[in-house]
C-alpha cells in the first residue's frame, strides 16, 4: 500500500525509498536505465523474465513517482522511450551499492537459498512419508 504522508519515526525514509524502488523489477529497470534511455523492448530484452504487463506497470509507478520519464514521439508506429530524471538520476549511488553487494555476496545469497530449498525439499518428503 502507498502512503501519501510519512509520519512516523524511524523506519520512514527507508519506507519511503523502499516504496518508491521496491518492488521485483523496479531496481533492475532503474540500473538499466542507468546507461541510458531505452526503449520498451529494449527493456524487455535486457530483462526477459518479466511480462509485459508487469514491466509496463513497474515503468508507470516509476513514472508516477517522477523518477522515471517516458517520451512519447508522434511517428508511426510510435516510439516511447524511457530515461532517469533528474530525480531519479539521485538514486544512482544506491543503485551502485546495491549492486557492490550483490557481486561480493552473490555467491553466499545462492549457496544460502540452495540449502533452504534442499531443507524445505527434505521436510517435504518427510512428511509426505508419514
Amino acid at each position: 500500500m502507498r502512503h501519501e504522508r510519512y509520519d512516523c519515526d524511524f523506519g520512514c525514509p527507508v519506507e519511503a525509498c523502499l516504496e518508491v524502488v521496491g518492488g521485483k523489477w523496479k531496481g533492475v529497470i532503474l540500473f538499466h536505465l542507468l546507461g541510458g534511455t531505452k526503449r520498451f523492448n529494449e527493456l524487455r530484452r535486457l530483462m526477459p523474465a518479466v511480462t509485459q504487463r508487469m514491466l509496463t506497470r513497474q515503468l508507470r509507478e516509476l513514472e508516477a513517482d517522477q523518477v522515471v520519464a517516458r517520451t512519447v514521439y508522434p511517428e508511426v508506429p510510435p516510439r516511447v522511450e524511457y530515461s532517469m530524471t533528474d530525480f531519479g538520476q539521485t538514486l544512482e549511488p544506491i543503485l551502485r551499492m546495491l549492486q557492490k553487494w550483490g557481486v561480493e555476496y552473490l555467491e553466499q545469497i545462492t549457496e544460502i537459498r540452495r540449502a533452504g530449498a534442499q531443507q524445505a525439499n527434505a521436510i517435504g518428503q518427510e512428511s509426505q512419508q508419514t
